[in-house]
């Protein structure tokens, strides 16, 4: 297994989940004391939450179109996905990889994955680069050749364009670059690669849970428009056996329900080991039924320094997937 992308050393060096931890802090013990502090105040939030009921969940499905997930050794090896269908008893049909700004579009993998009856999803990450000049026209050489390569690849991909862009902890994001620029940006994109015929992209617009942290805002303002999104993409962890599907993305649903009927998938998701892995699987299918989603992405990686860790290990764990996956997953030919 091939060591993991920069992107993804980047994207839990800079704490991206629900519980943050940032560099800055400093010494590990001090790091160790926020983030003991933030899991009491999330304790005391998922508490208050508890007393008030979750939305109304709308249109459910008895079934789950698609469950992908994300192996730190993509897009270098196909070698995790592999493992993790074998463990799960059924190839997943969405498969992740996070590629870096000016990187191109990884044919060779998005071709295994199609092989396997996946289909990619590619979570562009915009680091430190200016999105005005995005929107401006400066690298629309890249963003050609990329739209070039996609429409000569044929089949259906799923990019993503600055994921999270609601949270404080990408360049890209709340408080970093206007939510105006954001979408001025996304809209040259998309708009680039319709112009030169590229028909095989769905457009994923993906965004971070909304909670009560400051660190957090709603939707609303990154949002590009109906006529350049297919999907929206939802990110958001379990870290506490009292967390439900309703209480983690029932708010943020709604919120995307007033803005959008498109499609929604859970982009990025998992279970840490205290929030009981078997139980929260049996959530997620669960939810993903009663909410009417398309279903949802798994990130399998161990934890780094003081992250939590979202691979799925135990036995117990990966029957759990088994057995739902068997119950409500269509089957790969209907």
């Amino acid at each position: 297994m091939t060591k993991p992308t920069i992107e993804t050393r980047v994207q839990w060096s800079k704490g991206r989940k629900r519980a943050r931890v940032r560099k800055r802090f400093g010494p590990v013990t001090y790091a160790a004391l926020i983030i003991g502090a933030a899991i009491f105040i999330r304790a005391a939030i998922i508490v208050i939450g508890a007393l008030s009921p979750p939305p109304d969940p709308a249109h459910p499905t008895q079934s789950v179109s698609y469950l992908g997930v994300y192996e730190p050794d993509a897009p270098g090896s196909y070698t995790g996905i592999d493992q993790f269908a074998r463990a799960i008893g059924r190839q997943p049909n969405v498969v992740v990889y996070y590629s870096r700004w000016l990187a191109p579009f990884d044919v060779r993998f998005a071709t295994e994955a199609a092989k396997h009856g996946a289909v990619t999803l590619v979570q562009i990450a915009p680091r430190n680069v200016s999105l005005a000049s995005i929107a401006s026209g400066r690298y629309d050489a890249y963003l050609r050749s990329y739209a070039l390569a996609v429409k000569a690849f044929g089949a259906r991909v799923i990019l993503s364009f600055g994921h999270e862009m609601n949270g404080t902890w990408n360049s890209w994001g709340f408080r970093h670059t206007p939510a105006t620029v954001f979408v001025a940006a996304w809209r040259h994109i998309v708009t680039i690669f319709r112009n030169l015929g590229t028909r095989n992209v769905t457009w994923l617009w993906t965004i971070n849970i909304v909670d009560n942290l400051p660190d957090v805002t709603g939707p609303a303002p990154w949002w590009p428009g109906s006529s350049y999104v297919n999907w929206v993409g939802i990110d958001g962890y379990y870290y506490g056996w009292s967390e439900t599907f309703a209480s983690l993305f029932g708010a943020t649903i709604a919120d995307v329900r007033s803005l959008t009927g498109d499609p929604i998938l859970i982009a990025e998701t998992g279970a840490s080991v205290s929030a009981d892995q078997p139980a929260k699987i049996a959530d997620l299918f669960a939810g993903v039924r009663a909410f009417g989603l398309l279903g949802f992405v798994l990130f399998d990686q161990d934890g780094v320094k003081q992250i939590q860790s979202w691979r799925i290990k135990s036995p117990a764990a990966f029957s759990a997937l088994h057995q739902q996956i068997k119950a409500y997953m269509k089957s790969p030919s209907s």
